[in-house]
């Protein structure tokens, strides 16, 4: 299944965790920095697979995981820690 990153770059702060779990190497750190000064993730979108580990391990949840079949995807933090996987919650908007 293919997959569409988007982070919000201003909520970023470049810790590198996602590009750290991306298994395809999707996503990479930016050498433009955001209005605070940080050098934010930003996606490359080449070969992602929509498996959203990036979505989950991010701190400050500025990512977002489309899947080819158009659902948004949000994952939150608290709830992969208290069941040691990933819990997606669909975003509708």
């Amino acid at each position: 299944m293919a997959g569409k990153i988007t982070i919000d770059i201003e909520k970023c702060k470049g810790c590198g965790l996602c590009v750290a779990v991306c298994p395809k190497g999707s996503i990479v750190i930016s050498e433009q920095s955001n209005s605070k000064g940080d050098y934010p993730a930003r996606p490359t979108n080449s070969d992602c697979t929509g498996c959203c580990n990036c979505a989950v391990v991010c701190p400050d949840a500025a990512i977002e995981v489309q899947n080819d079949d158009s659902d948004r995807i949000k994952t939150t933090s608290h709830q992969a820690k208290k069941n040691n996987r990933a819990r997606l919650v669909e975003d509708r908007r």
